[in-house]
């Protein structure tokens, strides 16, 4: 715990959504909301629009949809969020080079670390700075939360929003945290709440009454003692900078459960090579594949099989993959299919032949259960990774919710048939850039606008296989983004107004 208020933790605001409000100027000010769009999708983030219907993250779609049917309801881009979220990480490392990524939209910062804050006038300004600093790159905003550990950083910065800066003042912790939940204190989730609140405790100042030997008792040693320090307001955890992934995986959420064993093993094949596009983007191999098949009555099925070295081979990974599914009953159908690499390293085994002809005896994971077995953790956050070039298997019909829950911008549905997710950035040879509003019955609709656009552009309405209709990179969020602006560059103290309180709709 530190006597200055010099860890950052930054959060950005309705991340996903407020891109897509920047990148289309006709959705700023309207509810939007992203994530999959199949009667199977949840919601990944739902602008402050759409929260004041009641609509959330990790909602069911369809029960957003019933909350506020007149959104906008887009598919994820995940390569524009990478791209945002690294000029955003790029402002934060201009200010320490302890920074902590913990998602695309959220990190902590040690700022006493890079020399850019040593008391609570000089944090609050770093701040401040920070904040301007964000939207002139991105036009997007933060909230940030200063203080002098990480766990109140992250309070502070849920206050700040959407949009502000709190700065929690040491000597005030305690105060500040007895009348909260006790789900304010990391590692307190619902089965730990309803245990304490069948034990009387519903506050943060319950615990700190109870007394660590009482909390030990009800919740045992590392967690009990751990949560009475928290309740005190001590938190000695450091701003870590490498954050090493151990895994990289991908899944698909089907709309309708897949019967057909050949399309199961194709969407297999399908998702190793996605797999390993991700494992290669980060520069790493891995050596155990593991598969994951949730069936029909979301009983979870992990299977894993480990190689002889590390490779980056899609025809390994793929053939590892397949030769797991040989082994998992799908009889009934699949809901949810997922390939992922672990045992990761930063270089490939060069004679993997023998691996891609043989392969190494599989070793099976957990058995059936009703609870979900998930993949290991992806190295960044929910990427979809491209289709591959051939399409599915004759008959293939139901469709799928990528990681972040769509099928690929203008990817291969059924044969013959192009396919057009909603918010998928296209160009026009005639209307030039603009995004898929919607498709159905061989139309797709498009909106023409740019980022910078004065006015929300034109809609037109196309032939889904017309030939001057093409899927088309993103534009920036702003002209010229990319680098930071000569403000973020400075590492020194700097001189700033004093703090908003941002307070959350």
């Amino acid at each position: 715990m530190r006597a200055a208020p010099t860890i950052l933790h930054l959060d950005m605001d309705a991340f996903f959504a407020a891109v897509e409000q920047a990148a289309k100027p006709s959705l700023r000010g309207k509810p939007v909301i992203v994530g999959g769009l199949g009667p199977r999708g949840v919601v990944a983030t739902a602008s402050y629009e759409a929260r004041r219907f009641g609509v959330r993250s990790a909602m069911p779609m369809a029960q957003a949809r019933r909350l506020a049917p007149n959104a906008a309801y887009l598919v994820p881009r995940f390569t524009v969020y990478r791209s945002v979220s690294g000029q955003v990480m790029e402002l934060l490392g201009r200010l320490s080079p302890l920074v902590e990524p913990l998602s695309l939209d959220e990190a902590f910062v040690d700022l006493e670390a890079g020399g850019a804050a040593y008391d609570g006038e000089t944090a609050r300004a770093v701040g401040q700075r920070l904040r301007q600093d964000i939207r002139a790159v991105t036009g997007l905003t933060g909230s940030v939360g200063l203080a002098g550990s990480k766990m109140l950083a992250k309070i502070a910065s849920e206050q700040a929003k959407p949009d502000g800066l709190v700065l929690i003042a040491p000597g005030t912790e305690r105060a500040l945290l007895a009348p909260m939940g006790v789900r304010t204190l990391p590692g307190v989730g619902p089965a730990t709440e309803d245990h304490l609140r069948r034990a009387g405790m519903t506050t943060v100042a319950d615990l700190a009454e109870a007394g660590e030997d009482e909390l030990v008792r009800l919740l045992g040693k590392a967690h009990g003692a751990s949560l009475y320090a928290m309740a005190l307001g001590r938190d000695d955890r450091p701003v870590v900078a490498e954050r090493d992934a151990k895994s990289v995986s991908v899944e698909d959420t089907f709309d309708v459960d897949l019967h057909d064993r050949v399309r199961v093993r194709w969407e297999v094949e399908r998702l190793a090579e996605r797999c390993v596009g991700r494992l290669r983007a980060a520069g790493r191999s891995g050596r155990t594949v593991v598969l994951k098949v949730r069936r029909y009555d979301f009983s979870t099925l992990t299977r894993s099989e480990t190689l002889r070295g590390p490779t980056d081979d899609p025809v390994v990974v793929r053939e590892a993959a397949a030769r797991l599914l040989d082994a998992v009953d799908t009889t009934g159908g699949v809901r949810l299919l997922g390939v992922g690499v672990s045992g990761l390293a930063d270089f490939t085994q060069e004679d993997l032949f023998a691996q891609a002809s043989a392969g190494g005896a599989a070793e099976p994971g957990e058995g059936s259960h009703a609870a979900d077995s998930p993949m290991p953790a992806p190295a960044s956050a929910g990427a979809v990774g491209a289709v591959g070039a051939q399409g599915p298997p004759a008959g293939a019909g139901a469709g799928a919710v990528g990681t972040g829950g769509a099928p690929e911008p203008g990817g291969e549905g059924a044969p013959g048939e192009r396919r057009w997710a909603a918010g998928a950035d296209v160009r026009h040879a005639v209307y030039g850039a603009g995004w898929v509003q919607g498709s159905g019955l061989g139309r797709v609709t498009v909106r023409f606008e740019e980022p910078w656009s004065a006015v929300p552009g034109r809609v037109r309405t196309f032939r889904t296989d017309d030939p001057d209709l093409e899927p088309s990179d993103p534009l920036p969020l702003v002209p010229g983004a990319g680098q930071p602006s000569p403000s973020a560059m400075a590492c020194g103290p700097l001189s700033g107004e004093g703090a908003e309180p941002g307070a959350r709709p």
